[in-house]
């Protein structure tokens, strides 16, 4: 598999792009659309819209309908600022809707780094957990080792979101994230996760400035070298409010932009809270690849 600009693409288990997550073994022969399901007060795009057990559910068959590949369910905020939940408030939260969505017939997230969260989603019939720590709060590797089947999101992520702005100095910022995925792939798959079960986040917005994020969209072909698929996590994110000079309720040209720009470069999931949007511009963007290089199914096939 070869990326733009000619360089070497990531070598997948089995010599396919696929990402093995609970239920599903997903094809990432063709890119991915990942929706967000805020289950939150707070948020900083959509916070409070679906705190509602059932508002929740009725958006993710919604979500579905519009053309998500993955839904991404999450009961804690990251903006700076965000008063954490308990564990046992989070999972109030997320798994009334996590066993709704494990009904609609594609790979369920759920967006945590709390351990106790992580094994009562899994058990509840979440595929995938997505961590913005990357497994490294106490117990939470320990949690997808017990799951065997289940498929991770490793993110980079400097210090905690409260302080994050503190910590945006680097030397090559695309450098040091690329290096820095790698390092983490290594240390889980020693832990005994399996290759094929992770894919890589580079944090966007997550301790970096605004020319950190642009540089790592523009030479992110270089961080396919850390060895898994890249899910790009743009929309509605800081950058691309400075860049078009929008609030967060007027980001829908720029989040699409760069999520296409993303998935040209060699990410195969998109993170994002317009789905309807983002998925007709990639099927455009798809319908317009040369023959040869389109193949593959829109959602993941159940193993």
């Amino acid at each position: 598999m070869s990326t733009p600009d000619g360089a070497s693409g990531p070598v997948f288990h089995g010599g396919a792009p696929v990402w093995r997550a609970g239920r599903f073994t997903i094809d990432l022969a063709r890119p991915q659309v990942m929706a967000i399901v805020n289950v939150t007060p707070d948020s900083f795009s959509d916070g409070g819209r679906f705190l509602d057990a059932e508002a929740a559910c009725r958006h993710c068959e919604r979500l579905v309908h519009e053309g998500a590949d993955l839904l991404d369910i999450g009961g804690e905020s990251t903006r700076p600022g965000a008063l954490a939940p308990t564990p046992e408030e989070e999972c109030a939260r997320v798994l009334p809707v996590i066993r709704h969505a494990a009904t609609l017939g594609v790979p369920v997230s759920v967006d945590t780094s709390q351990p106790l969260v992580m094994r009562a989603a899994l058990e509840a019939g979440a595929d995938i957990v997505n961590d913005v720590r990357s497994l490294r709060r106490p117990g939470a590797l320990a949690v997808l080792v017990d799951h065997a089947a289940a498929g991770v999101c490793l993110m980079h992520m400097r210090g905690e979101p409260g302080g994050m702005d503190a910590e945006v100095t680097y030397g090559d910022v695309v450098t040091e994230v690329r290096d820095w995925l790698a390092g983490r792939l290594a240390e889980v798959v020693q832990a005994g996760i399996a290759a094929d079960r992770v894919v890589l986040d580079p944090g966007i917005g997550f301790a970096k400035t605004r020319e950190q994020d642009l540089a790592l969209l523009r030479r992110q072909p270089e961080l396919l070298a850390a060895g898994r698929p890249l899910l790009a996590g743009w929309s509605r994110k800081r950058t691309v409010g400075t860049v078009t000079g929008k609030p967060v309720t007027e980001r829908l040209g720029g989040s699409v932009a760069a999520a296409l720009l993303a998935v040209e470069r060699g990410a195969r999931i998109v993170r994002v809270h317009d789905v309807a949007e983002t998925a007709d511009a990639l099927r455009l963007w798809w319908a317009a690849r040369p023959p040869a290089e389109t193949g593959g199914n829109l959602h993941g096939s159940p193993s």
